[in-house]
């Protein structure tokens, strides 16, 4: 007998429960190219299989992308409506992150609709696209347009990196989001920030809109998931709201900036020289630690304190008799304080340290 492996989320990675949401049956198989009359003898439906991913929450379907996935086309065309809309959203995106001058990439352009709008408030806007004959369309109208299409987290764009992009209702054809959305982040500039919209999902959920599913989307976004997509490929949401008659959510994110741990060796410097002069106003009298942690333990090979300290107390009795790591000072209980007296104590307790400071000015107040 053989089971059948249960398929992979898309964004996590979780294996998707073996029981479906729903599965619909001989459902349309493309939505573009359609066949025309010597074609119809030949053509057929497909299954559609829906599941939802029980660690991210992202519904999808299972199956293969439609062969035409990379290309993105918008057959319902651009309404005066439309247009007026996108005008004034860009307008605003460009304006409030400073691009005028900067540099915007649309990532999957289609035939120039979106990109042609952006150029009216940034002139340094330019676009990738799949179909050689999208990219043909788009040089004919002047935009400045290449093929390719971001498959690989280690893609590279001509003229990166860039200071800005945008990707409209094209995440969910991917089979593979977290790759380009990984490949975007790469391209991007320090700050860049970005502009992402996909179909709302929670609103097929509130409408009951069962007709939604197409073999052509494979990812089902709520404003939930998609920020959940969107952060764990490296970027800040700074926004996600519904918008054009709730069909749509629109996400604007920023590249998450790397943490930067500059700070931490100056202040290792500075709690050196500190620590180092205190201890030797003791002209060579001995010196112990409180503490037998990982901070402790750090702490007296970064402060360069090995052979500076007599003894470490802990008053855990599992660590009394053995010795610090790599610097193997011996671990004492708390009572040596008396029988073997220190001149000081360095108290490396973490979040105990107050708790035992107290204890020291009230138990051993001689020190």
């Amino acid at each position: 007998m053989f089971l059948r492996m249960p398929a992979r989320c898309r964004v996590c990675q979780g294996a998707l429960p073996v029981a479906p949401l729903v599965a619909y049956h001989n459902m349309p198989r493309i939505a573009q190219h359609l066949p025309d009359r010597a074609a119809l003898a030949q053509e057929t439906g497909t299954d559609l299989i829906v599941h939802q991913c029980a660690y991210c929450g992202l519904v999808q379907l299972t199956g293969a992308p439609v062969p035409y996935y990379r290309q993105v086309i918008r057959s319902s065309g651009f309404s005066p409506e439309m247009k007026r809309f996108r005008q004034q959203q860009f307008q605003t995106f460009v304006k409030d992150h400073g691009l005028q001058e900067k540099k915007i990439i649309e990532i999957g352009c289609g035939n120039g609709e979106y990109l042609s709008v952006m150029r009216e408030f940034c002139r340094g806007s330019c676009g990738v696209e799949a179909a050689d004959t999208a990219v043909a369309q788009c040089t004919a109208r002047g935009l400045s347009v290449v093929q390719g299409f971001v498959d690989a987290a280690s893609y590279r764009l001509p003229g990166a990196p860039y200071d800005a992009f945008f990707m409209m209702n094209f995440l969910e054809h991917l089979p593979e989001p977290n790759t380009t959305l990984r490949g975007i982040h790469g391209n991007l500039a320090g700050n860049g920030v970005g502009l992402i919209e996909v179909p709302n999902f929670n609103m097929i959920l509130d409408t009951q809109c069962f007709t939604d599913f197409s073999t052509e989307h494979l990812s089902y976004f709520t404003r939930e998931t998609l920020v959940r997509t969107l952060e764990l490929n490296g970027f800040s949401v700074l926004r996600a709201d519904a918008i054009w008659h709730d069909h749509i959510i629109s996400a604007v994110v920023k590249k998450r900036p790397g943490v930067n741990l500059d700070d931490f060796a100056r202040q290792q410097e500075r709690l050196k020289e500190v620590v180092g002069r205190y201890v030797a106003q003791f002209g060579g009298q001995p010196v112990a630690v409180w503490g037998a942690g990982h901070q402790a333990f750090a702490t007296l090979v970064l402060l360069d304190l090995g052979e500076k300290i007599k003894y470490v107390v802990d008053s855990a009795t599992f660590k009394q008799g053995k010795f610090t790591p790599v610097t193997h000072v011996p671990i004492v209980a708390p009572e040596t304080l008396t029988a073997d007296p220190v001149a000081a104590v360095l108290v490396v307790a973490s979040s105990y340290s107050d708790e035992v400071a107290a204890l020291l000015k009230k138990k051993y107040a001689h020190i």
